[in-house]
């Protein structure tokens, strides 16, 4: 079961590719929920209105589809943009800048929620005591409800990171050479798929308790010093 046959390096440089392809599409994840959750609690009705339909549209969709739909559907549109304008060559996307993107845009529809149950679960006197000191709402957002946010967002956050890490695999469909894809290569010429697979699953077993390890760090940390009711 554990003889790799010298295919071994291949789920080190898959688990590696994993991590990284994570830890980028995360940014992007925080990036666009802080985006959506300003815009959901915007007082502009088109913010309100743009960021409810990221939400819907992004959660309604599976991630594989939408997976493919970029990666293959973005390819031909592009050829056809390019022929407008007279190039010849062809255009294709790269696969991985192309997974980590779409990871990232779909899980900070669900980062959204996250932050802007945080922002929400600041408490309002701060928000009255800065203006009495007047504080604009940029001092206001910088100073006093983006530090707090954190801590209220951790949790949730956490919940997204761990489904995100799982859902890497997804990019293995195309071409990506991540965990999954690194493990169904090592098991053609192997002829051992179970002993691949199981020891795939167990990295990513692995990986999401140390993720949940973590996270529980995090929570805590953020919450030092903070009175308890």
């Amino acid at each position: 079961m554990f003889d790799y046959k010298g295919y071994g390096h291949f789920l080190i440089e898959g688990a590696q590719m994993t991590i990284i392809v994570a830890v980028l599409a995360m940014a992007i994840t925080v990036a666009m929920g802080l985006i959506g959750a300003l815009g959901k609690l915007s007082r502009f009705r088109w913010a309100r209105i743009l960021a409810d339909l990221y939400t819907t549209i992004i959660r309604g969709i599976p991630e594989l589809v939408l997976l493919l739909l970029i990666y293959y559907g973005g390819t031909v549109l592009l050829q056809h943009l390019g022929s407008l304008f007279g190039r010849e060559r062809p255009i294709d996307i790269n696969a991985f800048v192309a997974g980590v993107l779409v990871i990232g845009f779909i899980y900070g529809a669900y980062a959204t929620e996250t932050f802007r149950g945080a922002f929400q679960a600041v408490p309002k006197g701060q928000i009255e005591a800065a203006m009495a000191c007047g504080m604009n709402r940029r001092q206001i957002f910088w100073r006093i409800r983006l530090p707090q946010v954190w801590r209220f967002a951790i949790p949730g956050l956490g919940n997204v990171w761990l489904v995100l890490l799982k859902a890497t695999s997804l990019m293995s469909v195309i071409g990506v050479e991540e965990l999954t894809r690194k493990a169904d290569l090592a098991k053609a010429p192997t002829r051992e798929p179970f002993t691949f697979f199981i020891s795939a699953a167990f990295i990513y077993l692995v990986f999401t308790a140390i993720s949940d390890f973590g996270r529980h760090w995090a929570e805590k940390r953020a919450n030092v010093g903070v009175r308890r009711a």
